[in-house]
């Protein structure tokens, strides 16, 4: 009974038909891309960084194309339980995950450490897509709903607060909250909540610990401490301002290759590039970004469930905003908060999280004729 409720009579061969095969060749050439950079980062050699992160790539993306194939029922069906079982990842790591550099929030599955709190960035529009699917658009700004959204949105900030990562934080509240924007939450909440959050700024940064507060004072001026905590925005601007035009070339970057930038294979993958590939090679890979953002998009339009088009609403400005954060951060506009750039930056749990949701997004494509009850 309940595999015939997800058939939705397509075919195999229809499947494969409706595959959106633009976002598939732009995934792919974002792959191509981040094993060449990473392969820059190992200073030309097919060392840890290289071998670890092309292997995950094809191991994830072998997995998003088994799950495209799931019927975007199944994904509005087991919503809840998707966001309840990473919730528990998450309090599994608080309590007893593994402990690197002050922060517990990996949990240890032997052959990769898990970090739970990038699935949360998935997980929590997919509930929330779930949540939003039957309530009725006049019924979106009742208190009960938006209490109940809040919910949803708070648990998991909390327990990542406590790992501690704040900047991770800030992400899955933005992923939550865009949600209920979108599943038209009235404008008037949002500029409340903003003008509380402004005027309570100096009582939560209080609240900080004190790297977090050297990440502001670093950010506000990176020349107060040169050759320590504003070392590697000073290094990264020099790298991206070096790059010029056209850039250095294929592992010619001095900054990156002669180890001045410290985390370039990670948070700073954006760096390390723009400096071999310059202005014009990073205009090439934000144009990818920009065609992965606008058939996700696209998707959304075309789908006839309510619940498709939240998830790739959501999920398209979610990738923007980690975009825009990293490639802030790597220039000096924000202060640094770990975002990784998508695909580009070496780690599993980022790369399986985004995989996952472009699986979701490949979903909703493929049955992007189905209504969901």
């Amino acid at each position: 009974m309940l595999y015939s409720s997800f058939n939705n009579q397509l075919t195999f061969f229809q499947k494969i038909k409706n595959f959106d095969y633009t976002l598939l060749i732009c995934i792919i050439l974002l792959g191509i891309i981040s094993s060449f950079s990473m392969y820059s980062t190992d200073g030309g050699e097919f060392l840890l960084h290289t071998k670890s992160h092309m292997s995950k790539f094809v191991i994830f993306f072998s997995l998003m194309i088994f799950l495209s194939f799931l019927n975007i029922k199944i994904w509005h069906y087991f919503g809840y339980l998707f966001y309840i079982f990473i919730l528990f990842l998450l309090l599994w790591a608080t309590l007893y995950g593994v402990k690197a550099s002050g922060s517990q929030r990996w949990i240890d599955l032997y052959f990769v450490n898990l970090q739970p709190s990038e699935l949360m960035k998935v997980a929590i529009i997919v509930c929330l897509a779930k949540y939003y699917h039957r309530i009725q658009l006049n019924q979106i700004n009742n208190l009960q709903h938006i209490f109940s959204a809040l919910i949803i949105i708070a648990l998991p900030i909390v327990m990542v607060i406590t790992q501690p990562d704040l900047g991770t934080s800030i992400l899955i509240a933005f992923s939550g909250l865009i949600v209920m924007w979108f599943a038209g939450l009235n404008i008037k909440y949002f500029i409340y909540s903003f003008i509380i959050s402004l005027t309570s700024l100096p009582f939560i940064i209080s609240f900080l610990k004190p790297y977090q507060k050297l990440r502001i004072l670093t950010f506000l001026n990176p020349d107060r401490d040169p050759l320590g905590a504003g070392y590697q925005i000073i290094q990264s601007k020099i790298a991206v301002g070096s790059g010029g035009l056209t850039g250095k070339g294929f592992l010619k970057g001095t900054q990156s290759y002669l180890e001045f930038l410290p985390e370039k294979h990670t948070d700073f993958i954006f760096t390390l590039f723009a400096e071999e590939y310059g202005f014009l090679g990073s205009l090439g890979l934000l144009l990818i970004y920009i065609v992965i953002i606008y058939r996700i998009i696209k998707i959304g339009l075309i789908s006839r469930s309510y619940f498709s088009k939240l998830f790739c609403f959501g999920f398209a400005s979610a990738i923007f905003f980690y975009i825009v954060v990293n490639m802030s951060m790597v220039l000096g506009l924000l202060p640094i908060v770990g975002s990784p750039l998508p695909i580009m930056s070496y780690g599993g749990s980022s790369m399986l999280a985004t995989m996952i949701g472009f699986s979701i997004v490949m979903s909703a494509g493929i049955n992007h004729k189905q209504l969901i009850a």
